[in-house]
């Protein structure tokens, strides 16, 4: 059996057990580690029935029968004992310097890991102060629903781009429709220049609703705007997001599904696009139909990518397609495909790339705006409104004339919506 404990005054508190499930507490006087706190080195007694410090002690003389007891003070870098790391069992046993040197080394750990806590719980108190501040307004606000509705969209919309940038010969388009009006929610979504005519794009989906939604959000933007700009590889920079999330052992459990895209020019006209994700649905391709082939949207799917913030080596996965003119490529977060249609039905991936098709079927060229129109649209017919947030990007590459300019003028477009009222 192994337990690292806290002492205090009257308490002794089992931060860890093994072989000792269920143990969460004890007084003093039926725990071996008040005695082991007594000095700076280890205590090791072989058989505790032939200590005169330990043979009456109910841990001892009791139903658990310990014969054997060693343990290693924590001790704080100004000398105070917090409690021990301690190894028992039903035998008598001896051990040797090396091992009991190991138990000091133990110890050890635990004081360093305490620190680290302690830092950390510094900064997260500091963190909810500054969450406080907002969560009391908002309180305040729900005596008008009508303010506290206007504070959230106010709220949800510094969480995205107010205007996506100008790319030459691509054409974008997003969407936001929020599942409440009272609610902040952790879709997000964004483009920006990375220079030497590269760009990077992103759309993802982050656990959790509200206020610490908005701070994780806003932390992975700027976490991907900055990397983005140092690193050339999309895998580099998912590896230092899904670090930062890791970064706090005192917070919530912060996981985000995402797909990371940069774009370059294609030599033939139209973008070099390199998707890299990890957990999010796929994306779709959207090509119309041309020299004998069928319209289509196929799923680009990134299989083996996992969900940022769950384990130190997540693995991602990369593709790279031509998204060549008159094409475009739809990302959406999880929310479209988890609604409900006016049958009952769920408007899954299947339905998606179906509805999709159909646009690409009755398009000569999918454009951004015109696939997110359609999009928003099909929203609206949703009886009870989206399953949860729905963020929507469109990229559509622009035509090109006989001398290999585009045709028309590139631009962007950018909407959202709170959900209806009746909904909420």
């Amino acid at each position: 059996m192994a337990t690292v404990t806290i002492v205090d005054s009257d308490r002794v508190w089992f931060k860890a057990a093994y072989g000792l499930e269920g143990a969460a507490q004890t007084g003093r006087e039926a725990s071996l580690s008040t005695s082991a706190i007594l000095s700076d080195t280890p205590l090791v007694i072989p058989d505790t029935r032939h200590d005169a410090l330990t043979r009456a002690h109910p841990m001892v003389a009791g139903p658990a029968g310990i014969r054997f007891y060693a343990a290693a003070p924590i001790t704080t870098p100004d000398g105070h004992r917090l409690g021990a790391v301690d190894v028992l069992d039903t035998r008598p046993h001896r051990i040797g310097p090396e091992q009991s040197a190991a138990l000091t080394d133990l110890a050890t750990l635990v004081m360093d890991q305490l620190e680290l806590r302690l830092s950390a719980l510094r900064l997260l108190r500091r963190e909810r102060e500054l969450l406080e501040v907002a969560r009391a307004a908002r309180d305040r606000a729900e005596q008008d629903r009508a303010r506290t509705a206007a504070f959230a969209a106010a709220l949800q919309s510094s969480l995205l781009p107010p205007v996506l940038p100008h790319v030459p010969g691509l054409q974008a388009a997003c969407h936001y429709t929020t599942a409440s009006l009272h609610d902040i929610g952790g879709d997000f979504y964004d483009i920006f220049p990375l220079g030497a005519d590269r760009w990077a794009f992103c759309l993802g989906d982050v656990s959790g609703r509200g206020a610490t939604a908005a701070a994780l959000t806003s932390m992975i933007r700027h976490t991907l705007r900055s990397t983005a700009l140092l690193e050339p590889d999309p895998r580099t920079v998912l590896e230092t997001l899904n670090t930062a999330l890791l970064a706090d052992p005192a917070a919530d459990v912060r996981l985000c599904t995402l797909i990371l895209g940069t774009l370059a020019p294609h030599p033939a006209g139209g973008f070099t696009i390199t998707l890299t994700g990890g957990g999010h649905p796929p994306a779709y391709h959207l090509r119309p139909a041309r020299q004998g082939l069928r319209p289509r949207a196929e799923p680009v799917q990134l299989p083996g990518g996992m969900l940022l913030g769950a384990l130190a080596d997540a693995p991602t996965a990369s593709r790279t397609l031509h998204l060549a003119p008159g094409e475009a490529l739809v990302l959406h977060s999880d929310g479209l495909t988890a609604s409900r249609t006016s049958h009952g039905a769920r408007f899954d991936e299947e339905s998606l790339a179906a509805h999709l098709t159909h646009h690409a079927a009755t398009s000569t060229a999918p454009r951004a705006a015109a696939v997110i129109d359609d999009l928003t649209a099909l929203l609206a017919t949703f009886p009870v409104g989206p399953a949860d947030d729905v963020a929507l990007l469109a990229l559509s590459a622009t035509l090109l004339e006989a001398d290999g300019t585009p045709v028309g003028a590139s631009g962007t477009t950018h909407t959202s919506s709170p959900r209806p009222q009746q909904h909420a």
